[in-house]
């Protein structure tokens, strides 16, 4: 037995893609205009779903040297799954696969697997200590057919049996990637092939848990009446047989196969109304590995198995809808009682806020999505207004110095409107910055959106934009101005939630009502009555005891709630660190969001001509360096 430390629980061998799911539910295929890209195929479909519910697993496969490659190697990353191997292929492309969804019935689908790189992974890839430092192997039937891709495998098996690791199997049975019917044909699920049997069979003895449906039985055991293949694989093996039975749940054989499906352990599934049933099986091997590989009952794993399952069939698809450890666990608390989970309330929250791609500690953010503010000193200045976007620009470049020389990786941030700032909104995406724009009509009560439908809109914005609304609002306004902000507010959420966009909701007291923190604490609690749960709030300064208070506020209604951030609202520098003081002790608190206190003046000067550049972005940065030295030195 071996000695070596099992670091992980669980390898992934097998197919690895990119999956492009057309957008427009019912239609052909031949009709699709636009498609959503996740990550895919069956072993990183299961890595990822594994590690959501807290194993820790790892990805054994090749992708390409390019885009596609790159993104699988990141969203891996991003879930938490090993990739130490996870191997870059230097001369083929990432497979792609292209799928629609017309009908509870009709998934179309096209693999683009033609000498792709996850085909290509050969016996030299499979290292014995990397094997050895798992608890279990985990490979899909597709594997085994090619001759290269098979000897990897049985390399992989071998090193798992000697270093005694549990090894799963998941029949995965594609006729069109066996070759057995032509290209185009993915959506076949079952051709009889005495071939295929006999290649599946002569493997079937390595493993201790396999996994299938009753289609994919019958390939494995050469015949389509169910209890005879499992009888033929029981010959085979004497490892755990898991048959999948769609909504009826799944079976589980640990000994002899009866003569009838009646008189096997059943484990009841759960039904839900079906928008895609592509992801299914992955899903279910995902939460039957959770329960198999932590040493819980059969129940309990088939129960994780098919609740799995009924979440991603319900859902757009499938690496993305996989459940969080929570959000699983919510949902078997009361699976009964929620036949539609694409519509709970309580489910598409704890979906969105529990599969975030990243989390963020303490920011420092340089807020420069001033529109009305920035046209206003330059007609002050007697400057074109087509100079904003040159300020921006060098205020970006006083952030991006000050990154640097303040060590602020990973805390620093910018607010930033696509008006006059694109250009710097299309610099800083993609470099791991905190980004929020801007989506309100200046200056608008009740509130306006600057650029019209909120849906519209974010179709262009890249995910990692956080939408920024500022609504000026009163728990004392009159009835229909409050029903109106609370209306476009609230569909700005909802469309923050279809898209996956993160939403900052700013909250300003109008200057004609009393500003009190009681109100504004008031606010708070009305817009999580209303079911309107930001992911960020940004708020003025508060007094001590009313940060204490919002603080519980906040994590009664969401405790996975990112944080609250404190505006500006060009306050004199000593203002605001006396109001981050107030903050020092809040947790929720995780840091600021000021523009003008820092880039006011100096866009002044720069503007009527009396700075250049570089005496622009000096100041700058030393007012910011002044607020970033104030907020580490708060009064904790």
């Amino acid at each position: 037995m071996s000695t070596t430390a099992k670091t992980l629980d669980l390898i992934c061998m097998g197919r690895v893609a990119v999956d492009l799911y057309g957008q427009q539910i019912g239609a052909r295929l031949e009709d699709e205009a636009t498609f959503a890209k996740y990550l895919g195929g069956s072993s990183g479909n299961v890595a990822y779903g594994t590690a959501r519910m807290g194993l820790k697993s790892s990805m054994l496969a090749r992708v390409g040297n390019e885009h596609m490659g790159r993104f699988l190697r990141e969203e891996l990353d991003r879930v938490g799954v090993d990739i130490s191997n996870l191997i870059t292929d230097p001369e083929r492309l990432t497979a792609l696969v292209i799928l629609g969804l017309k009908d509870e019935d009709t998934f179309p689908l096209i693999f683009y697997r033609d000498n792709c790189a996850d085909m290509a992974i050969t016996p030299d890839d499979v290292k014995e200590d990397y094997i050895a430092s798992s608890k279990a192997l985990a490979i899909t039937g597709t594997h085994l057919s090619n001759h290269q891709t098979r000897a990897a495998v049985l390399k992989a098996l071998e090193y798992a049996g000697k270093h005694g690791l549990k090894r799963a199997l998941d029949i995965d049975y594609r006729p069109v990637l066996w070759g057995l019917t032509n290209p185009g044909d993915g959506e076949t699920r079952f051709i009889a092939s005495e071939q295929v049997t006999q290649e599946l069979q002569d493997v079937l003895g390595h493993f201790d848990l396999i996994v299938g449906t009753e289609e994919e039985f019958h390939i494995a055991g050469g015949s389509e009446d169910t209890i005879t293949a499992l009888k033929k694989v029981r010959e085979i093996t004497d490892g755990a047989l898991v048959c999948k039975l769609g909504p009826l749940g799944c079976a589980v054989f640990e000994g002899d196969i009866p003569d009838s499906l009646d008189d096997a352990e059943v484990f009841k599934g759960v039904r839900v109304q079906v928008m895609n049933v592509l992801g299914a099986g992955d899903a279910f091997m995902s939460g039957l590995l959770r329960g198999y590989l932590n040493g819980e009952s059969w129940e309990q794993a088939c129960a994780y198995g098919n609740a799995c399952g009924a979440l991603v069939v319900s859902r757009h698809g499938c690496a993305p809808a996989m459940p969080s450890k929570e959000e699983l666990d919510n949902y078997l608390s009361r699976a009964e009682s929620v036949p539609r989970p694409d519509l709970d309330k309580d489910l598409q929250h704890l979906h969105r806020v529990t599969t975030r791609d990243h989390g963020w500690g303490e920011l420092n953010i340089l807020a420069f999505d001033h529109r009305s503010q920035l046209e206003k000193m330059a007609i002050d200045a007697g400057a074109d207004l087509a100079q904003i976007p040159a300020v921006k620009k060098l205020i970006l470049r006083a952030a991006e110095e000050s990154r640097e020389e303040l060590g602020l990786q990973g805390k620093i941030g910018v607010f930033v409107d696509g008006t006059y700032g694109q250009a710097v909104l299309n610099e800083v995406t993609g470099r791991d910055w905190w980004v929020a724009r801007p989506i309100e009509l200046p200056g608008s009560r009740p509130l306006r959106l600057e650029h019209g439908n909120i849906g519209s809109q974010l179709v262009s914005w890249p995910l990692e934009h956080i939408v920024k609304c500022l609504v000026f609002y009163h728990p004392d306004d009159s009835l229909e101005m409050r029903l109106e902000q609370e209306q476009l507010v609230r569909e700005v959420y909802e469309a923050c939630c279809q898209s996956g966009h993160e939403l900052l909701l700013e909250i300003i007291l109008p200057a004609s009502k009393p500003r009190t923190d009681e109100n504004y604490i008031r606010t708070l609690e009305r817009f999580y009555h209303l079911g309107i749960k930001p992911d960020w709030w940004k708020l003025p300064p508060l007094s001590a005891d009313s940060w204490e208070t919002v603080e519980a506020l906040v994590n009664k209604n969401d405790k996975h709630c990112h944080g609250i951030v404190i505006l500006g609202l060009d306050a004199p520098m000593d203002v605001l660190e006396a109001g981050f003081n107030q903050a020092a002790k809040s947790a929720m608190v995780k840091g600021f969001a000021v523009g003008r206190s820092i880039f006011g003046e100096p866009t002044k000067a720069w503007l009527a001509g009396s700075i250049d550049d570089e005496a622009f972005i000096g100041q700058i940065k030393a007012n910011y360096r002044f607020l970033v030295d104030v907020w580490n030195k708060r009064a904790l």
